[in-house]
């Protein structure tokens, strides 16, 4: 397995799906380093040289926000996000959704599971 900033990349798939793996690199970006590299972006993984791998590595290191850089980055400007106290902020504090969803229904993945609530009684029990 190749390995590109600390992560293996799988063999058996073509090199502009391999690099997808990477945090931070999506299928766009992927094309455009082949291209740049000139690697042939459907060679498998497993069949790429060693140069070819330094070419790419050096490529991710110079040009491109990825992987640990980019994990620090977005995690600093969340955290700035809850320091200044902004409403953003305060979502990402509560665990609540960020950008306007709502929150009646439809927020199970950043609520987390149901939290059921015990019901008023009955109007049968009050008499």
């Amino acid at each position: 397995m190749p390995r590109l900033l600390g992560v293996d990349i799988p063999n058996n798939r073509p090199t502009v799906i391999s690099l997808t793996y990477l945090y931070g690199v999506g299928p766009a970006v992927s094309r455009e380093l082949c291209r740049k590299a000139g690697i042939d972006p459907q060679v498998r993984a497993k069949d790429l040289r060693e140069e070819d791998i330094a070419r790419l590595a050096g490529l991710l290191d110079n040009d491109y926000t990825v992987e640990g850089q980019l994990r620090r980055q977005v995690a600093q400007n969340i955290a700035r996000l809850r320091d200044i106290g902004c409403y953003r902020g305060l979502r990402h504090r509560k665990g609540l959704p960020v950008r306007g969803q709502r929150t009646r229904t439809n927020a199970r993945t950043r609520k987390g599971p149901k939290k059921t609530v015990a019901g008023k009684k009955g109007v049968k029990d009050l008499r």
